[in-house]
């Protein structure tokens, strides 16, 4: 069994923290948002966590441990990861690493039709798009930065490493065009 096409990156990241320890839900949350991780993995809402986490227990990834109860907090549920979830995660792991699948984002293909808008509102737009960029990569940067003064090993910035460096690109590209756009050496009327 591979990760892609079955699991999304939300059910990695939990599968992945579930081969550390048991954790509940709230728990997961936390670390993900702590270790950045929410950089790469979109777990701002809290519904997709708990959809994820019902689908791998529904598909045999993960099961219930306990169900705690106490008088500070809501119940929460301890899951824990099956045996079958570590090699669906390892299996997958290897596989997504090895493989450069063919990944299909959305701005690449809005790029595609951006002939239906003027070009000086696409300039407008690739600038508002830039500032945005910059403030990613700002982010990654901070949290490299930041994750370096308290000594965390390299291996665990990886995926920072790799936002710095792909929005960084995107960043050059997208000031690139712009930049052809005011000199005129790019332009072009809306078809729409």
């Amino acid at each position: 069994m591979t990760l892609r096409g079955h699991l999304s990156p939300v059910s990695i990241a939990v599968l992945a923290l579930l081969a550390e320890e048991p954790m509940h839900a709230y728990r997961m949350q936390q670390l993900i948002k702590e270790r950045g991780v929410d950089m790469v993995v979109n777990v701002r809402n809290r519904s997709g966590l708990h959809s994820a986490l019902e689908r791998l227990v529904r598909d045999g990834l993960i099961q219930v441990l306990a169900v705690e109860r106490d008088t500070r907090h809501p119940e929460r549920t301890v899951y824990e990861l099956a045996e079958q979830g570590r090699d669906a995660l390892l299996a997958g792991l290897r596989d997504s690493v090895a493989n450069a699948a063919p990944e299909f984002p959305l701005f690449p293909a809005v790029v595609s039709f951006l002939h239906l808008l003027d070009s000086q509102e696409v300039r407008l737009q690739l600038d508002k798009r830039a500032e945005g960029l910059r403030q990613r990569l700002a982010a990654a940067r901070a949290v490299i930065t930041a994750s370096e003064e308290y000594g965390v090993p390299r291996l665990h910035l990886l995926e920072h490493e790799y936002i710095q460096a792909v929005t960084a690109a995107e960043l050059d590209w997208v000031r690139g065009v712009s930049e052809d756009i005011v000199a005129g050496t790019l332009t072009w009327k809306a078809h729409v």
